[in-house]
């Protein structure tokens, strides 16, 4: 009984002071929270204020996230809490305006800076100093991290709706799949993803004894054991970023080599795997690679490219497997800084071709698989403005060509032993440009571009491995039933297989993996992208317009838009998409990314401009050099048309562009700021004279061929008439949103940091314009799937905002 009496009495005591202590506790727990969330601003508060404060941090904490320190905006941030607290919810646009009136800006430090160019022209540039070539300066990064926390607070009342965005594209993933198996050798060879893994498996499985000749009906079987090759999940495991590269198995299967990039800035690890064993061969990766990589026919000789200290890669290195990487012997060595050097793996494994290309002249070298210690033999002589392509077949070579007088190219048949005697094939044609071959033992397949969309068509080859003795006839194009679409080569198989594998997807339809029986023309689908969450490919439309340039140029528009939100009003949101450089096309393929945008009521739109190459290489050079303004003139002329046809109107459109694109964009917001709302600005090339005139820059010697050279005053005076950090004028600028990778060997991370301080300091309007900057990435953003999701989902929500 007396213990009964003492576990009352015990009972009792903790009952009391649990009574006295809890809210004790919670109030020590919530002045905990108020002081996390408000720093050192508690003290400028009242009771009451604070009370209201710690009522909204649960639902509203972004309202009080990144206030800057007390004595700066106080009265702003009592002001704030009244606001929200009239407001209840906390939310609101006058409350939201008041959140960012408070949040400090970052101010980049101006240090006087004179950029003298060689005709005399002087520019000043106070941003100089945040380029940092080493990427370690205390400074510079502490700079770039107060943007990218800026950002990050502006965007802080999205958190909800980027979550939701992520979710939505995450849910449309079917995570556990993989690619339609590809039949080479005695496997057949596809890479998987997992359960919520991030990166892809590649994967094998034997073909049966006794298989006959490869048809577009061949079916894996699953029955037989699965080997790994490469997971991409265990290897990337030490890495904050991850991409593995040229996943090249060995002639007799039995080693794999391949290349990873560990940091985003493209410079790849060579790494030699024995398949059976798992063991690693190299006694140390390779480093400072480009990530290219081919076999000798010997399967102990593998051939690399490393680059010099400007990122070009220049040297082709021979290695002999189980020895030490200093033994390795030099191949090649291109010297003209103006030229990279790539490798590739002729389809019938016979010869590995060097191609050695500038922005406008390419040539290329082969070399014999079987004979892997000869020296490298030239295809053609290197000529100015003359570019080429090669593939093998049998005794002779099949090119792909271009020169001044044929500029959307021709096909020509050589002989081995005298590369330079030339008969065409397939000639050159105004209205058709001859993008690539694939090379079969019994096919030609070409790859086209008729008024803008790929076609392909096959043509039979003389029996037996005969070289052509004159133009083919005869081709059957491989049809195609949608109004804009994308339709390029997929991997090859054998070299002997009669099936030409094929990618096709549009806006609306999801990529698909088509099988082309050649010999009979029968074709079968392989594999469609699964899309999850409801995803029905009837409640989208795509459609092809033509916008009219001031110059008279029709330009090419493709866009998709979901049925039942479009109301053609001009209350639509539209994304409009833009390019134009290199003689790159952006495809109108299906993008998963783009979902969330277009069934929430926007428009996704492409304007295939001048300087990408949709229309042939003239479309190209018209959008190059001296007439590059035609890339942006082009861009607001598609622009426009979307307005007046009522697709949209200005408060509603949005652009974006990344790395060239972005320089397009940048052109378009100081020509045009009043006709978009919001700009998206990724990896942005915008300081186009500075970079162009420094040859200590990655790529700068390089891509004067692409830009011209402003050492000579006409291209220097052209370029600054366009370059968006030297055409920022004091006037009203859209919401932008710049992004930059701070290992990005392209375009330096400097670039938006000093665009965006420069904009600042003109702009007359009350707009975001924000920078975040990727500390663990380069050009090509996050390397996992689901990380870049969470890129994209703060993308759509700024454009949402």
């Amino acid at each position: 009984m007396k213990n009964n009496h003492s576990a009352m009495a015990s009972a009792a005591a903790g009952l009391l002071a649990g009574l006295i202590l809890q809210p004790l506790a919670r109030k020590g727990l919530r002045e905990g929270k108020l002081r996390s969330a408000l720093k050192g601003n508690v003290g400028l508060l009242s009771k009451r204020e604070r009370h209201v404060v710690a009522e909204l941090l649960h639902e509203h904490a972004y309202l009080f996230r990144n206030w800057p320190p007390p004595g700066v905006r106080d009265e702003q941030k009592r002001a704030l809490v009244t606001r929200a607290a009239a407001h209840h919810d906390g939310v609101g646009e006058a409350v939201e305006s008041e959140r960012l009136a408070i949040l400090q800006l970052p101010k980049a430090l101006k240090r006087p800076k004179t950029l003298v160019a060689p005709n005399g022209d002087r520019r000043e540039d106070p941003y100089y100093w945040l380029r940092d070539d080493d990427r370690q300066d205390p400074e510079v990064i502490a700079h770039l991290k107060a943007e990218t926390a800026f950002t990050q607070a502006c965007l802080a009342d999205t958190a909800e709706l980027q979550e939701q965005l992520y979710r939505d594209m995450r849910g449309a993933i079917q995570e556990a799949d993989q690619t339609a198996p590809l039949r080479e050798g005695n496997y057949y060879y596809y890479s998987k993803t997992l359960e919520g893994e991030q990166y892809r498996v590649s994967c094998r499985r034997r073909m049966p004894p006794g298989a006959g000749p490869p048809t577009e009906e061949d079916t894996m079987d699953e029955a037989v054991p699965e080997e790994v090759l490469l997971d991409g999940n265990v290897e990337a495991r030490a890495y904050e970023f991850y991409n593995s590269a040229a996943v090249e198995v060995s002639p007799n299967e039995t080693l794999l080599a391949w290349g990873e990039d560990r940091k985003g800035n493209e410079a790849y690890f060579v790494r030699v795997r024995d398949i059976a064993t798992g063991k690693d061969l190299l006694k140390r990766p390779i480093e400072g690679t480009s990530g290219d990589l081919a076999w000798a026919s010997d399967n102990k000789t593998l051939f690399y490219i490393t680059k010099d200290k400007l990122d070009r890669p220049h040297k082709v290195w021979r290695h002999r497997i189980c020895t030490d990487p200093e033994a390795d012997e030099l191949v090649y060595h291109e010297e003209d800084e103006a030229f990279y050097i790539s490798l590739t793996h002729s389809r019938s494994k016979k010869l590995i071709f060097l191609d050695i290309s500038s922005s406008i002249t390419s040539n290329a070298m082969f070399l014999d698989a079987d004979a892997p210690e000869a020296p490298p033999r030239p295809v053609f002589p290197r000529r100015s403005d003359h570019e080429s392509t090669t593939s093998h077949r049998g005794d002779h070579l099949i090119s792909v060509v271009r020169d001044p007088k044929k500029p959307n190219s021709e096909v020509v048949v050589s002989p081995m032993g005298d590369p330079g005697s030339t008969t065409v094939i397939i000639p050159h044609r105004d209205d058709v440009k001859i993008q690539a071959v694939s090379v079969s033992l019994n096919y030609l397949t070409v790859h086209e571009r008729v008024e803008g969309l790929q076609v392909a068509t096959v043509y039979k080859l003389p029996e037996g491995g005969a070289a052509p003795s004159g133009q083919l006839s005869g081709g059957q194009r491989v049809p195609v039933a949608e109004e804009a679409y994308a339709l390029g080569p997929g991997p090859q198989g054998d070299f002997e297989s009669d099936v030409l594998r094929l990618q096709f997807s549009s806006l609306a339809t999801p990529p698909t993996t088509i099988d082309y029986n050649m010999a009979t023309g029968k074709q079968r689908i392989r594999k469609v992208m699964p899309v999850l969450g409801g995803f029905d490919q009837n409640n989208y439309r795509t459609e092809r317009l033509w916008a009219t340039a001031k110059d008279g140029v029709r330009v090419p528009v493709s866009l998709v838009y979901r049925k039942d939100r479009l109301k053609r009003d001009g209350s639509n949101p539209v994304l409009l998409d833009g390019y134009g450089s290199y003689e790159s096309c952006i495809e109108p393929a299906f993008a998963l990314d783009h979902l969330p945008l277009v069934d929430r009521g926007f428009v996704y739109a492409i304007a295939h401009v001048r300087g990408g190459g949709e229309l042939g290489r003239l479309w190209h050079e018209d959008g190059k050099f001296l007439k590059k303004r035609n890339t942006f003139t082009d861009f607001i002329a598609a622009a426009e048309h979307l307005v007046a046809l009522e697709y949209t109107r200005p408060e509603l459109l949005c652009a974006e562009g990344r790395s060239a694109g972005g320089l397009t964009m940048g052109a378009v917001t100081n020509m045009r700021p009043d006709l978009f709302c919001a700009v998206i600005m990724g990896v942005p090339f915008v300081d186009v004279v500075t970079t162009m005139l420094d040859p200590s820059i990655p790529l700068t010697v390089i891509e004067w061929e692409q830009w011209g050279n402003p050492n000579e005053p006409e291209y220097y005076e052209y370029m600054k008439s366009y370059s968006p950090i030297d055409n920022i004028r004091r006037t009203a600028y859209p919401n932008i949103l710049l992004t930059g990778g701070l290992h990005d060997p392209r375009v330096a991370y400097w670039e938006p940091a000093k665009f965006v301080a420069k904009l600042r300091d003109y702009k007359t309007d009350d707009n975001m314009q924000l920078f975040k900057c990727d500390f663990g990435a380069g050009h090509f953003s996050k390397s996992g799937r689901f990380e870049i999701l969470r890129e994209t989902a703060l993308e759509w929500a700024f454009l949402l905002k």
